[in-house]
């Protein structure tokens, strides 16, 4: 019996060898890549952040100059000058809005397929957005207060992010359709405040009100999903995105509502242009990164409301600080205690021997 022994084929090898180096040409293509990718993406960040570091303090020189030029005896009489109707109304008001912000946790804990009591979502969500106001960099603040509370649940950080993302659409699908709603019904009035044309300000209502509805219309035509870095993000889809909106919509309602009724009396601004101003000041602050907006927004309100008596505007100002921010915030830390003192003395009975 005779056995064949094959030489290897030279043009197999040749073969191999070439698809070795087109394999590494493609890894090497993919790195090029993603160093490209990286460093446009960090000149975006620097770009963004310089944006916002001119916006600050653009604002703040405004805010600096228009405050100088007040009396601060006027401001104190200002102060102290709002009658407990306006007290009592500006506080339900913002107790209205923080019951609202727990529907945002509640939605996006529905959309997740997630059963969690709404007394754990309800306090979740008040001490996140009360910390996250005040402190700022949401994304940090309230994603950590939320994975505090939620991870005894048994939910995972990707899950927390997930429900973070989704609550924070919902805050803009409500920004969006306010903001188009009075840009379209006051345009007018607004044009008058703002130094603008009216068919502007109807042409900017307009486009705002074609954004919200395409993203309605394109989160109903099928399920969407949002692929960020690997991570896969399900959005909500045409109920729930309407949920969205009116739940949104009521929470900007209600906090431009606590700043309207402490505006001095007889101002003759009606809610609905109001509005408008209030959701400008408030992406104006958004912008700028700083906590709560602080400067940016007092800022914007002041220059919007200069045929005002600017000593009132910015007492109801500091009082509107007192009441949607600061009250708030203290609240939520005496929650956040609680809920951390209880949280030991059950580990502290489960562990204790019978």
């Amino acid at each position: 019996m005779r056995s064949e022994v094959k030489e290897p084929d030279a043009s197999g090898a040749a073969l191999v060898t070439v698809a070795a180096d087109a394999d590494a040409a493609q890894a090497s293509g993919r790195a090029a890549d993603d160093v490209v990718h990286h460093a446009r993406r960090r000149r975006f960040s620097i770009l963004g952040g310089f944006a916002s570091a001119v916006l600050f303090a653009a604002a703040l020189y405004v805010l600096w100059r228009t405050v100088s030029q007040l009396d601060a005896a006027d401001v104190r009489a200002a102060f102290s000058g709002v009658t407990g109707r306006q007290t009592c109304i500006a506080l339900l008001l913002t107790c209205t809005s923080y019951v609202l912000l727990t529907g945002y946790d509640f939605l996006a804990l529905r959309q997740m397929r997630l059963r969690v009591p709404y007394r754990t979502t309800a306090l979740a969500s008040f001490t996140s957005y009360a910390v996250s106001f005040t402190l700022g960099f949401p994304l940090v603040t309230a994603g950590t207060v939320r994975y505090w509370i939620y991870s005894a649940k048994g939910l995972r950080a990707s899950q927390v992010a997930t429900l973070t993302v989704i609550a924070g659409i919902t805050f803009w699908l409500g920004m969006g359709v306010v903001l188009a709603w009075s840009l379209v019904r006051e345009a007018g009035a607004i044009a008058l405040l703002a130094h603008t044309r009216i068919a502007m300000n109807q042409i900017a209502g307009l486009v705002v009100f074609a954004v919200v509805a395409g993203y309605l219309v394109w989160v109903s035509i099928k399920h969407r999903a949002a692929t960020i870095q690997g991570w896969r993000l399900e959005l909500p889809g045409f109920r729930l995105t309407i949920g969205q909106m009116i739940l949104g919509a009521g929470d900007v309602c209600a906090g431009a509502g606590v700043l309207y009724v402490l505006l001095p009396a007889g101002h003759g601004l009606s809610y609905e242009t109001f509005l408008a101003i209030y959701v400008c000041a408030c992406m104006l602050g958004i912008a700028s990164h700083a906590p709560g907006g602080l400067g940016v927004f007092e800022a914007t309100i002041l220059v919007a409301l200069s045929g005002l008596p600017g000593e009132r505007v910015l007492g109801a100002l500091l009082l509107f600080r007192l009441y949607y921010y600061l009250m708030p915030f203290v609240v939520a830390l005496l929650l956040l205690g609680a809920h951390e003192v209880r949280k030991r003395l059950r580990a502290r009975a489960w562990a204790a021997p019978p």
